[in-house]
């Protein structure tokens, strides 16, 4: 469960490059017409490699996790990555590993950083008025990765001043990423001048290269290929706005133009018309976002409760119920997901939502049993196993919610949300070595090296440690340190327990 990184290699400052690598994650910069570029003897390769990349990546995903701005909900994950991942296929040529996610943030947006990490913001979700939009905008930003934007836009970067260039783009960023509209003009009005017009140019050709890209995966994944042209068009809209109104932002990172829906659509004339419906977890994970988005439950409530509930869909139902079971009214939440249920059992979202209203109506071991039998018929779905690790908690039963998780984690890469539940688990099982454990693994995914050797330490400390346990965790330690720094290694041996602290509980 470890995600530990190796050392990167200093090839140009590495704060400017982590200023210009974060900033292109919205506005994406290089210069080449062909659709495929060949890997090898590519010039980019010679400023930042494809393992660079990924470690950047990791890095930078670090500082959003951190940042807690992550949507930590299973459903709205599972299904965001199922999508990506589908087009993905159809575009990669193997050396990329995609990663999915979603920022809690009600602009619209969405993102891809180095080495395949790729965001959507919640308020693009909630924009999107088909799967095929969303599935148009994850396959540009699929693109950007697999064409390589970012090294090539490094590598055009380093005939330029790199300094003025990351001033830019680094206020680019801190703009879009924190909303702060003055910092962003500030660093715009400094790095003013021909490297900065350079770099626009090089993100207006790189947009038109996603677009070709996309499009073509986007078909071959099955969904409408007008899709992303779809999508094009309700941001332009946004451009006939009051003045004073805030334009979107995925129109300041993705500006479009009439001549680039036009070309979209063009492209999408090229592949045969294909007839697409929503699926149903495209509607769950749009709602459950919708529902998050009120201040308090009561306008959630009113929200859904403005149209009467005979005229609603099967997910405005949904909704409907999701409101009421965050206000509180679990009578009222049943009728409906027991009408869901009877409509439609194979939605694992149902399964979810009967088991904790049961559980919440104090009907324990009614809900529990909705959540085995949902276990048996989507055996390791991580939706549903989190969901019933979650409840079993709540009911005192951390043993077993401790075991379903290790056989889950053991088998699917955790997210650092989920390593801290079953760190939770383990410790309230009474099994604080293998918690303490878990802490680290957290730590370290975290990018706090100090932080999670600490935790090892200290359990190397513990009196019923296993000799098992000892071996393993004192491997983990020597694994780790080898990426560390001479400075984190002397903080380490510092933070290090002594046996008479240890002893004594402190």
């Amino acid at each position: 469960m470890s995600l530990v990184e190796s050392p990167m290699r200093n090839r140009l400052n590495r704060h400017a490059l982590l200023v210009i690598v974060a900033a292109i994650v919205f506005v994406t910069g290089a210069g080449a017409d062909e659709i495929n570029l060949p890997d090898m003897g590519s010039p980019a390769d010679a400023i930042l490699s494809s393992n660079d990349e990924a470690q950047f990546g990791r890095a930078i995903m670090r500082d959003i996790q951190n940042s807690g701005k992550v949507v930590e909900d299973p459903l709205v994950t599972e299904y965001i990555n199922e999508v990506g991942n589908r087009i993905a296929a159809q575009t990669n040529d193997g050396d990329h590993d995609f990663t999915f996610f979603v920022i809690e943030d009600h602009r619209i947006n969405a993102f891809a950083l180095p080495g395949g990490f790729i965001g959507v913001h919640t308020g693009l979700l909630e924009a999107t008025r088909s799967e095929d939009e969303l599935a148009g905008v994850l396959a540009h930003e699929i693109a950007h990765v697999t064409q390589r934007h970012i090294a090539r836009a490094i590598h055009a970067s380093s005939r330029q001043s790199l300094l003025s260039t990351a001033i830019m783009l680094g206020a680019m960023i801190a703009g879009a990423v924190g909303g702060d509209t003055d910092v962003m003009q500030a660093g715009m009005a400094v790095a003013q001048g021909t490297a900065a017009q350079q770099q626009i140019n090089f993100t207006r050709s790189n947009e038109h290269e996603a677009d070709r890209v996309g499009i073509s995966a986007l078909a071959d994944a099955g969904f409408d290929p007008y899709g992303m042209a779809s999508f094009f068009d309700v941001m332009s809209r946004q451009n006939t706005r009051a003045p004073d109104e805030r334009a979107p932002e995925f129109l300041m990172t993705h500006p479009v133009t009439s001549s680039r829906i036009a070309e979209a659509r063009d492209r999408a004339r090229n592949y045969d018309p294909v007839r697409t419906e929503d699926s149903i977890s495209y509607g769950i994970a749009k709602v459950r976002v919708i529902v998050d988005r009120f201040d308090t439950a009561k306008e959630a409530v009113a929200y859904f409760e403005n149209r009467a509930y005979q005229n609603q869909n099967e997910i405005e139902r949904y909704g409907r119920m999701l409101a009421y079971m965050r206000d509180g009214s679990y009578g009222k939440a049943l009728d409906i997901v027991e009408s869901l249920m009877d409509r439609n059992p194979k939605v694992i979202a149902y399964h979810i939502a009967l088991g904790d209203t049961q559980v919440k109506l104090g009907r324990q071991d009614e809900g529990l049993k909705t959540y085995e039998n949902a276990i048996k018929l989507f055996p390791r779905n991580v939706p549903l196993v989190i969901a019933y690790a979650e409840r079993l908690l709540d009911l005192k039963q951390a043993k077993k919610a401790h075991t379903i998780l290790l056989d889950l984690l053991n088998q699917v890469q955790p997210t650092p949300d989920q390593v801290r539940l079953i760190a939770r688990a383990a410790s309230e099982a009474d099994e604080h070595a293998e918690s303490l454990y878990y802490l680290s693994e957290y730590r370290f995914m975290m990018g706090d090296l100090n932080g999670g050797i600490s935790y090892l330490q200290q359990a190397l400390q513990l009196p019923e440690l296993q000799e098992i346990q000892r071996i393993r965790f004192e491997a983990r330690i020597d694994f780790i340190r080898e990426f560390m720094t001479e400075e984190q290694l002397r903080n380490m041996q510092r933070a290090r327990p002594s046996s008479k602290s240890a002893r004594n509980g402190s």
